[in-house]
């Protein structure tokens, strides 16, 4: 029966410290919020049931794991750690029950894993942690025979118990039957006047159920945030293990510190990326792709030896390989790059097709197209693609030259082969291998006299 698991969240407090009006643990590490980090975590142990404890905030936390495989208990007023794990007891099955924190994102499932193994009805497991400095911590009290038997809180404890160092985490395990026994004996005779579930330590120790301790592996897995700082340093931490990986594949980080994966990125052999990128989503990178400095690239795919230039932004994006884009380029959702296309510096596409060998050099914006091969897109070319009310298509066909500041008034089809002469206006359809001019004659008056100001 005691393979049967439920892991219980407690994602309940505000986080004052935060100085945020959204419920800490919604606070988002590498682009998903902590409490999504810790409930991925417990997954990984394949519980029966996994229950969130929420208070603070509550119908946002229901929103944001809104599909989650998860129970919610409401804990209407947060009064201790005990309080809000009774809050579960109704929903528990008869197995063991693991207690983790929503605010403690890097938690480790082999910790969790190993932790859970010593649970039996004879032993609890409580992970602990020794630190330099233990301050704010709660400290683990031992017996003289090295047996853990009680946690006293920083604010509870003597001069004698601070200078212990090593350190109660709030992470513990035990059988659901042990919860229930001792839950309902909780007091909160206490200098925060709360109900600690570390009290059901010393409970156990006095029936006689030994207490197993265990140890992450870092005391980053084990660190919580409560205000931005932390946060920052968690963050900070969690990407360096990421680079880490990266590097171990094979890909070239030209400053391992300044890389921000907010998602899934997936990397062929000798991919190089410089240095503040930030990816987002899922994201797949070819072999040989270079990724210039400062780029955000959002679920995309870039495809072999392609270059992305500096301060470019690609969103939703396939591109199929020897590609060149950039610098400062913005490839918005649907846009679609041909084998050694090219979209150039300054220029934004929406909603394209642009198609083999096909130029978009310089400052221009093409949304809502289709570019054929061979297409040389002018600088300053605007697809007029929206009347106020509904998008239209602007279909330039292969082999057309598109003149600087033209602009395609859709729904318009450029030819095959057609040409379109500098600052033009193209209204109708230009036909296969045509020259279209719409700019009006220039007109010169010699010896024309400027305009003087006058007193």
């Amino acid at each position: 029966m005691l393979d049967a698991l439920d892991v219980v969240i407690l994602a309940a407090g505000k986080g004052s410290r935060m100085r945020s009006q959204t419920p800490k643990v919604l606070h988002a590490l590498a682009g998903r919020p902590m409490v999504s980090h810790v409930l991925e975590t417990a997954q990984a142990l394949n519980p029966s049931r996994t229950h969130v404890v929420i208070g603070h905030g509550a119908d946002r936390l229901r929103t944001a794991l809104e599909g989650a495989d998860v129970h919610f208990a409401l804990q209407a007023e947060q009064k201790g750690t005990g309080h809000a794990v009774a809050q579960t007891l109704e929903q528990l099955g008869q197995g063991k029950v693991l207690v983790l924190y929503g605010d403690v994102p890097l938690i480790r499932r082999d910790t969790l894993a190993g932790l859970l193994a010593r649970v039996d009805e004879q032993h609890l497991g409580l992970l602990t942690v020794t630190l330099t400095d233990p301050h704010g911590y709660g400290r683990i009290l031992r017996n003289d025979a090295g047996e853990a038997v009680a946690i006293v809180e920083q604010k509870d404890a003597s001069a004698e118990q601070l200078t212990i160092n090593e350190c109660n985490t709030g992470i513990m395990a035990m059988t659901s039957a042990q919860l229930k026994r001792w839950l309902p004996q909780l007091s909160a005779e206490n200098a925060q006047g709360e109900y600690y579930l570390t009290d059901v330590i010393a409970m156990a120790a006095n029936e006689g159920v030994s207490v197993t301790t265990a140890q992450p592996a870092t005391p980053l897995e084990v660190e919580g945030v409560n205000n931005r700082a932390q946060m920052a340093r968690l963050e900070r931490a969690y990407q360096a293990e990421l680079a880490e990986q990266l590097m171990d594949q094979g890909v070239a980080l030209a400053d391992p510190a300044r890389i921000d994966i907010r998602g899934n990125l997936t990397c062929g052999h000798d991919v190089s990326i410089d240095i503040g990128c930030v990816f987002e989503g899922d994201v797949e990178l070819g072999e040989g792709v270079h990724i210039g400095p400062y780029c955000v690239i959002k679920n995309s795919t870039i495809g072999a030896e392609s270059v992305v230039d500096s301060h470019s932004v690609i969103d939703t994006v396939v591109a199929a390989g020897l590609n060149q884009v950039g610098p400062f380029a913005r490839l918005r959702p649907g846009t679609r790059l041909a084998v050694n296309a090219k979209v150039g510096n300054f220029v934004e596409t929406k909603n394209t097709d642009v198609g083999e060998g096909s130029k978009i050099n310089h400052l221009s914006y093409v949304g809502d197209a289709h570019l054929g091969r061979g297409v040389n897109v002018g600088a300053g070319t605007i697809t007029c693609n929206y009347d106020g009310a509904n998008k239209h298509l602007t279909t330039i066909d292969d082999n057309a030259f598109i003149g600087s500041n033209t602009a395609l008034v859709a729904p318009v089809t450029v030819g095959k082969g057609a040409t379109v002469g500098a600052g033009s206006t193209i209204a109708k359809d230009v036909a296969d291998h045509a020259l279209a001019v719409t700019r009006s004659r220039q007109l010169e008056k010699p010896d024309w006299p400027r305009p003087e100001k006058t007193a």
